[in-house]
C-alpha cells in the first residue's frame, strides 16, 4: 500500500508526500527496488545534496539491473542540479549503456545521456543519442509482440558524413547472447 501511494504521488508531483511514504516503505520492507524514485524525490523537493546521499548508501551491485540503470538516471539528474555537468554524464557510464542493443530501459537512459551531453555542448554527440533513444524504443514496440522479448538487437546509429544515408535502424529480435548487460555488475 506505501509503495502505491508513494508512486502516486511521484506521479502526481508531490515529492514530499511521495518521500515520506518511500522512506517507510525502505523500512518496512528493507527493499531498495524503489530507490531511484527517492532520489528523484529529493531532487523534486529541492534537495540534490540529500538524493546524492540516499543514492550511494545502497550497494548498486545488489540492484535489479532496471533499478540500477534507474538509480544511475536520477543520480546523473541530481549532479546536474548541482551544476556537475562532468560527474553527470560519469553516472551514466554503467555497464548497461549499450547502444547496439536495446533492452527495457535502454530509451531513457540514452535520451539522459543525450540531456547530459547537450548540456556539456556536445551537441552532435547528443542528437546521436536521441537517435538510439528512438532507435531502441520503435524497436522495442515493434519486438513486443513476441512473447518474451526483453531485448532486441538493433545497429549502432553512427553519425554520417552523407544526410541522404539511413544508417542504423537495422533491428535484429533474436535474445542476447550469455553475459549481456543484463548480467552486468556495477
Amino acid at each position: 500500500m506505501r509503495e502505491t501511494v508513494a508512486i502516486t504521488a511521484y506521479a502526481v508531483g508531490d515529492y514530499s508526500l511521495a518521500l515520506r511514504e518511500l522512506r517507510t516503505y525502505r523500512r518496512i520492507s528493507g527493499k531498495d527496488d524503489q530507490i531511484a524514485l527517492q532520489v528523484d524525490s529529493e531532487r523534486g523537493v529541492g534537495r540534490a545534496d540529500r538524493a546524492l546521499e540516499v543514492g550511494r548508501s545502497v550497494d548498486r551491485s545488489t540492484l535489479p539491473t532496471a533499478v540500477r540503470v534507474e538509480l544511475a538516471i536520477a543520480m546523473s539528474g541530481a549532479r546536474l542540479d548541482q551544476g556537475e555537468t562532468e560527474r553527470a554524464l560519469l553516472e551514466l557510464d554503467i555497464p548497461e549503456l549499450d547502444p547496439q542493443r536495446a533492452y527495457e530501459w535502454s530509451p531513457a537512459l540514452f535520451a539522459a545521456r543525450a540531456t547530459v551531453l547537450e548540456e556539456l555542448g556536445r551537441g552532435d554527440e547528443a542528437e546521436q543519442w536521441r537517435r538510439r533513444a528512438t532507435v531502441a524504443a520503435e524497436a522495442l514496440d515493434d519486438a513486443s509482440g513476441f512473447e518474451a522479448a526483453e531485448t532486441v538487437w538493433v545497429d549502432e546509429v553512427e553519425e554520417e558524413e552523407d544526410e541522404s544515408s539511413d544508417a542504423g535502424t537495422g533491428i535484429d529480435a533474436e535474445t542476447p547472447p550469455e553475459g549481456t548487460a543484463e548480467d552486468a555488475q556495477d
